[in-house]
């Protein structure tokens, strides 16, 4: 199997059985031509190599160009989703100003009694003081649910009479 060499290593001769009506100059430079199978085999490799080269540049051009144009539109779009977003945090702040100004209209129509007040503050001043235990201030915070109690019963019972 390795012991022979796979193309014979004479000359390759060929005979006709016509007379051949190939001048004697073709036949002279087809012998003189030293180019083997394995050399024109490379050649042809190199120039498929060469013409995949040249496409792949062309196509990473092409890819680069596309890849840039799309980044450019997704710019151009994330500015004007941020400038909307601008405006929308403007209308939003805004609509929260004149809600402010609303209710710092609003007159009360009573002032708060003094005892809901101080059980407000009472609640108020322990929250501050247990930031962290809330519900510390259980107690507080019945006192102020009592006094608000109070105040509507009182007001209950003066609009039924």
């Amino acid at each position: 199997m390795g012991s022979s060499s796979s193309k014979p290593a004479g000359d390759h001769t060929w005979k006709a059985s016509s007379p051949v009506g190939v001048s004697q100059d073709v036949v002279d430079t087809l012998h003189s031509n030293r180019e083997s199978d394995f050399s024109r085999a490379q050649n042809l490799d190199l120039a498929i190599q060469a013409r995949v080269t040249e496409e792949l540049k062309k196509l990473s051009k092409e890819e680069a160009s596309t890849l840039k144009s799309t980044l450019e539109k997704a710019s151009d779009v994330i500015d004007k989703e941020s400038a909307e977003a601008q405006g929308d945090r403007k209308t939003v702040s805004a609509e929260v100003e004149a809600l402010r100004a609303r209710l710092d209209k609003r007159k009360q129509l009573r002032p708060i009694p003094e005892s809901v007040d101080k059980a407000r503050g009472e609640v108020v001043r322990c929250l501050l003081e247990n930031d962290r235990r809330p519900l510390n201030c259980w107690e507080e915070v019945q006192a102020f649910k009592e006094e608000v109690r109070r105040l509507e019963k009182s007001w209950v019972d003066k609009v039924v009479r």
